[in-house]
């Protein structure tokens, strides 16, 4: 639950910062299950079980990696149209 909430603010502010700052853009990165170091402390067993749990219930049948969210980031960066959004780069995570 708490990872809604913090995602549920995350999206808030950044729908309210569009407004208050435009014309300048403010937009967010919502990352599902990304394979970085942060997972390194479960120990090399847990990790790759929880990443094949994970891989077998999200869209993309996948995790997530770092050129996944640096490509959103590009695209966030350089579409000009695009503000007040959250872009769930999380293999559909959150429709599952």
């Amino acid at each position: 639950m708490a990872v809604a909430i913090t995602n549920g603010a995350a999206d808030t502010l950044t729908r309210s910062l569009s407004l208050e700052l435009a014309p300048i853009r403010v937009n967010a990165l919502s990352p599902g299950v990304i394979d970085t170091g942060a997972w390194d402390g479960l120990g090399e067993t847990a990790k790759a079980e929880l990443f094949k749990d994970m891989s077998m219930r999200n869209p993309a049948r996948r995790i997530g990696t770092e050129e996944d969210i640096a490509s959103a980031a590009i695209f966030a960066l350089t579409n000009t149209f695009l503000t007040g959004v959250t872009l769930a780069v999380d293999g559909g995570e959150a429709l599952v």
